[in-house]
């Protein structure tokens, strides 16, 4: 599905959470003792809109109206959420390095 948001992003309050730097990522990168690594395919798709907001991403054709189960590309605060899920996550290890 594809759709125009620009409208939405223009009335959307800008969410200031921190992304990090990365050069901040490879110092604490450098210290660590184990590395790995982890493919987010899609990761943006895997955050869930609420119910309430999806009605916001309403898509009108001619086969009928659709709605975002997920985030889509293009949200103005998608990759602030995304960070914010990230840190939920992984907290002790993105913190320790």
């Amino acid at each position: 599905m594809l759709g125009d948001i620009r409208a939405l992003n223009t009335y959307t309050a800008p969410d200031m959470y921190p992304i990090p730097r990365i050069q901040e990522n490879l110092n604490q990168l450098s210290k660590a003792k184990y590395i790995t690594s982890m493919d987010a395919l899609k990761s943006f798709h895997q955050n869930v809109l609420i119910p309430k907001n999806r009605k916001l991403l309403r898509i009108i054709t001619h086969c009928g109206i659709y709605e975002y189960p997920r985030i889509p590309f293009g949200i103005k605060n998608a990759a602030s959420h995304y960070q914010r899920m990230i840190n939920r996550i992984f907290p002790t290890q993105l913190s320790e390095g």
